[in-house]
């Protein structure tokens, strides 16, 4: 018999052990045996008929489950099997919830403890009701930036957007029971930090990892960082080289922007907004590395993700929000668009860092036969223009690319 995630070999019986019971029922069920050293072999236990009767009555007293224990022989020698199912609700040893992961047992604390017990009762983090705000109390700025993209998809029918604000979101499946849930918070208030804290993004210049030269913040909705988040980008942070074809200027930047935005725009809808920490993003001279906090199915890896799969979103109202104002797909080509840009651009294809509750993708920085000349890369006019556009972003992160074209 081999040893495997699931599966624990144990030389004699403890009370604590119920705790590795109670870590297999909340994961994927599993099996102990007890008599059995660390490689396998049966060295026998006592009291075997007693302890036959004792350990089936602590796990239903501990647990409030029922474990098959069996009494097995080999070679003259006792062991017991104790097969533990899968439980499709929550199980708690004395109040504490522990969950086999791999070939350890850990005890699920904060975070991870209470998107364990979402899941285990079918509840997503986004659809959780807050209490204490009212439909009636979000601002339009971020309702009309969505009808505008929804419209431009045709992901929603113009009848369908026409409605008023605390409709759209119910339109939306934003409200439960008319309470604005955590999706709808994040996504249309303006300040959804005051529910929500670190729902914003940071984005940084370093000159290498420990010089940081300079940095923003993008706060608002998700609706408006996403609007904006971008422009951003490619007006501070990216230098474009200039040239021209025939009389018009075009301007050619370093990173694929159909893949930078579609990398962006992921990580906000499907961030792990449970941890309280930004989306960050960082900009060197060579490379941009996205990175963000998330959950991904646990048998998800690199090579799963590389290739085509199903959309599994871990916050479904925001990406199907998301969806429809056009700013994602809802068939897993999230990966696959940003392969694509690159390969169109010629940049080298990015590289990905994935755990179970974080993930990093680095763009690296495209070759490019231009020389960027002294003169200057933007004309006067030009730059007041960029200029002024991040001096409204700054002072209203929720305006729409038209609203803040209007106030130029």
């Amino acid at each position: 018999m081999s040893k495997s995630q699931n599966i624990e070999w144990k030389e004699s019986w403890r009370d604590e052990y119920l705790k590795w019971i109670c870590g297999f029922a909340n994961a994927q069920g599993g099996k102990i045996y007890i008599g059995m050293n660390d490689d396998g072999e049966v060295v026998g236990v006592e009291k075997s008929k007693k302890l036959l009767e004792d350990i089936p009555n602590k796990i239903v007293n501990a647990l409030g489950i029922v474990a098959d224990v069996n009494l097995h022989n080999k070679g003259g020698k006792d062991y017991i099997e104790i097969i533990v199912s899968a439980n499709p609700y929550p199980v708690s040893y004395h109040g504490e919830y522990h969950y086999r992961s791999g070939s350890t047992k850990q005890q699920l604390v904060g975070p991870a403890l209470n998107q364990f017990l979402l899941k285990k009762t079918g509840i997503t983090w986004d659809s959780v009701p807050i209490d204490g705000i009212k439909p009636e109390d979000f601002r339009h700025d971020s309702f009309d930036i969505f009808r505008e993209q929804a419209e431009r998809s045709q992901r929603m029918d113009s009848k369908a957007l026409s409605v008023d604000n605390p409709q759209l979101l119910d339109n939306l499946n934003l409200l439960n029971n008319d309470i604005p849930t955590r999706a709808a918070i994040l996504l249309f208030h303006h300040k959804p930090e005051k529910w929500i804290p670190g729902s914003f993004i940071k984005i940084g210049y370093f000159k290498s990892d420990s010089d940081i030269v300079y940095q923003d913040e993008v706060h608002g909705s998700l609706i408006s960082q996403a609007d904006n988040v971008i422009d951003l980008i490619y007006l501070k942070y990216l230098k474009g080289i200039i040239s021209y074809d025939n009389i018009t200027r075009v301007e050619t930047y370093p990173y694929p922007k159909e893949g930078l935005r579609e990398a962006v725009l992921n990580a906000i809808a499907h961030k792990n907004y449970a941890t309280l920490t930004p989306i960050q993003i960082r900009v060197y001279d060579d490379k941009i590395m996205i990175a963000n906090d998330c959950v991904f199915p646990e048998d998800w890896t690199v090579e799963n993700l590389m290739k085509p799969h199903k959309s599994r979103p871990y916050n479904p109202l925001i990406a199907s929000t998301f969806y429809r104002a056009g700013y994602i797909e809802s068939w897993g080509r999230g990966i696959e668009k940003i392969k694509e840009s690159c390969e169109a651009s010629k940049n080298p294809q990015p590289e990905y860092l994935i755990h179970h509750e974080d993930f990093m993708i680095t763009f690296f920085a495209g070759k490019t036969t231009q020389t960027p000349t002294q003169t200057p890369t933007q004309t006067p006019t030009q730059t007041e223009l960029s200029e002024l556009v991040l001096a409204v972003i700054r002072e209203h992160p929720e305006y729409s690319q038209k609203q803040i074209a209007e106030q130029l």
